[in-house]
């Protein structure tokens, strides 16, 4: 069973997946945060059933193991439900892991490699606290200590979320809309409300 989205229009969408293992097309779990025009956050997360292995490593960082996604949907199926909403709008990720890992996936699976628009909230981040190099850095786990966010790292609803409010604070920062902050035209500007 697919548990439904969220109802939009958002200004954009921040992703994030967690693996099971070392490989990138592994992904067990993926986590939406959107955002909408009043800078509500509107989290979805899904397990994933990566049909291959579960690397103790992951397990100890994230908690999910084979267990944990029994009876989840697998990537085409989830993908298949994910992929128009997530089309018409902007995406952002936290490093770019995430869309590799989407990539590897879509890959893996022999499905049409995705049209999506990516940021890097990383590269936000380095933007609106330039100050943060060489004193933590811009990681997730630093910044949820520097800008007193609150989540629990490595759940990918939680990560999704924590990167959607590192855009938000950045926009305050900078005094600057997303749409600029962004770093890319493409699509960027298709997220206004209709």
């Amino acid at each position: 069973m697919i548990a439904p989205l969220p109802s939009g229009p958002f200004r954009f969408i921040a992703l994030d997946v967690e693996t099971a293992c070392g490989q990138a097309a592994s992904i067990c779990q993926i986590g939406l945060a959107c955002v909408d025009h009043r800078n509500q956050v509107r989290s979805y997360v899904t397990y994933v059933d990566p049909e291959t292995r579960f690397d103790a490593f992951n397990i100890q960082l994230h908690g999910i193991g084979p267990e944990t996604v029994a009876g989840a949907p697998t990537f085409p199926q989830i993908w298949g439900h994910l992929l128009p909403f997530l089309t018409p709008y902007h995406l952002v990720q936290h490093s770019k892991f995430d869309s590799k890992a989407i990539a590897a996936s879509c890959r893996q699976y022999r499905l049409p490699s995705p049209d999506l628009s990516w940021s890097d909230s990383v590269r936000i981040a380095r933007a609106a606290w330039p100050e943060f190099k060489g004193n933590g850095g811009h990681g997730l786990g630093h910044l949820k200590t520097a800008l007193d966010l609150e989540f629990t790292h490595h759940d990918a609803g939680e990560d999704a979320r924590a990167s959607a409010e590192v855009v938000l604070l950045a926009e305050e920062r900078l005094g600057q809309p997303f749409e600029t902050i962004a770093q890319t035209r493409n699509k960027a500007q298709l997220s206004l409300p209709l």
